[in-house]
């Protein structure tokens, strides 16, 4: 399943963060959504001349978040995503943070190949009281057709405390069987930390047969330890210009990182 949606095995995702997007406090209303898509577009090339595997788009310029998608930005994200696809030459996926149904609506309309989000569970999070979806969401991808959508279930959100006192790998367990997880992620507790080791280990240990991506905090001097146990990875903010989540991708540094996950392979 790994080598058909992503192109290979052990596979390195690579986030395409966007600017703040119209609705977004930081959206810069002068210069317009075509700065919004040449800064993606630069992304999408140093990303893929670099080697990555695959790509992930993702509303990440959009702080404060939202746990209910809006229509301008899921429509924003669409358009650039749209104008953007002829130049996606790997597969690619989408996350809209942190909307699980607006997440599968948003790949259905860009043609994606998988989609990320918190699916599952309770939280108490910078957004307030947390209640993601799952049934709407999985029963949109059914209704609209597209159940070869992988869906990636980050099952420890970041900027968030679980409410649910069950063990990560009984979560992961239970995101399996009961709420149909095609792909199971482990993240750190924000963006760009490393997950726990001990974390990813009893997950995947308790969901042998279904893939564990590690979900944020991957770089060249832990890619070795984490795909030593992990199918995959997600990486966003070790791709950028100093290891900084909101500046540009850094060509030199996915280069370099690839070049060792290939010595890996």
């Amino acid at each position: 399943m790994l080598k058909e949606t992503f192109g290979v095995t052990k596979p390195i995702v690579a986030m395409v963060h966007f600017p703040p997007l119209p609705g977004a406090p930081g959206y810069d209303a002068q210069r317009g959504m075509s700065a919004v898509v040449d800064w993606v577009a630069r992304d999408i090339e140093r990303l893929q001349a670099g080697g990555v595997d695959c790509l992930m788009f993702g509303n990440e310029g959009d702080r404060p978040y939202l746990l209910n998608a809006a229509p301008e930005g899921l429509a924003a994200m669409a358009t650039a995503i749209g104008l953007l696809k002829r130049e996606v030459r790997v597969p690619f996926g989408v996350n809209y943070l942190w909307d699980p149904v607006a997440t599968v609506a948003l790949g259905v309309a860009t043609g994606a190949a998988f989609a990320r989000e918190i699916f599952t569970g309770v939280y108490a999070a910078d957004m307030g009281f947390w209640q993601p979806d799952c049934a709407a969401a999985l029963r949109l991808r059914h209704n609209l057709g597209r159940d070869d959508m992988k869906l990636l279930f980050n099952i420890n959100a970041e900027f968030a405390a679980p409410l649910d006192t069950r063990p990560i790998d009984k979560r992961a367990t239970s995101a399996v069987f009961s709420s149909l997880a095609d792909i199971v992620c482990v993240s750190g507790p924000m963006t760009g930390q490393a997950v726990d080791g001990a974390d990813l280990k009893r997950v995947k240990d308790a969901v042998k047969a279904t893939p564990v991506f590690a979900n944020t905090g991957v770089t060249v001097d832990n890619v070795r330890d984490i795909l030593a146990v992990a199918d995959g990875c997600v990486i966003g903010t070790h791709f950028k210009q100093g290891g900084i989540t909101w500046n540009p991708v850094d060509g030199d540094r996915v280069k370099r990182f690839m070049d060792a996950v290939a010595t890996l392979r």
